[in-house]
């Protein structure tokens, strides 16, 4: 985010979380889905867009919600001192 204060595109990422966080706490009780949950496979998509677009919006905000993977670029470097330190004590 910049110092120099709200941008359109901060906006717009804050209302797309909150739209989101809208469409999963679900107020219309399941009247309003843009996929039913009831075809099979397919029916969870929509919620499954929906968690995206909230992790999104929270990293965008510098909030890693998915940081406890470790599939980032940290995990990969600390994979790699692994390998060489196992390596090391095998010479």
């Amino acid at each position: 985010m910049s110092d120099k204060g709200l941008t359109l595109k901060d906006i717009f990422v804050a209302i797309a979380g909150l739209l989101g966080l809208v469409y999963l706490i679900n107020p219309g009780a399941g009247v309003f889905e843009l996929i039913p949950d009831n075809f099979p496979i397919i029916g969870n998509l929509d919620e499954a867009a929906a968690c995206a677009i909230i992790l999104a919006a929270f990293r965008y905000y510098g909030i890693d919600l998915t940081s406890f993977l470790g599939r980032g670029v940290k995990g990969k470097k600390d994979a790699g001192d692994r390998e060489k330190g196992a390596g090391s004590s095998n010479s």
